[in-house]
């Protein structure tokens, strides 16, 4: 498996959450709406989620094994801080 293409939409407010990911594996699925999450320890992803009839989150869709999440985490997260670089070379009007 392989991710081809990583989208960040970086959020405009304050807040834990950072950014809005969809991922493309392989050039033929996509996954949306990964969160990145700036925690206690840092930041992390959150995979699309929802809210289950007794209240909690259960993921849609995720990895299977650590070794695929900490891959797919580390590759957001490197788009995400790339995302926040270029902002900063955005020339001043």
């Amino acid at each position: 498996m392989k991710i081809t293409d990583v989208r960040v939409r970086k959020m405009t407010k304050d807040g834990k959450m950072k950014a809005i990911v969809s991922i493309t594996i392989d050039d033929e699925f996509v996954v949306h709406d990964i969160k990145v999450i700036d925690g206690e320890r840092g930041l992390f992803i959150a995979m699309p989620s929802r809210k289950a009839s007794d209240g909690e989150y259960k993921d849609i869709a995720h990895p299977i094994n650590t070794e695929t999440r900490t891959s797919i985490q580390n590759l957001i997260l490197e788009a995400y801080e790339k995302a926040l670089e270029e902002d900063d070379e955005q020339p001043i009007e």
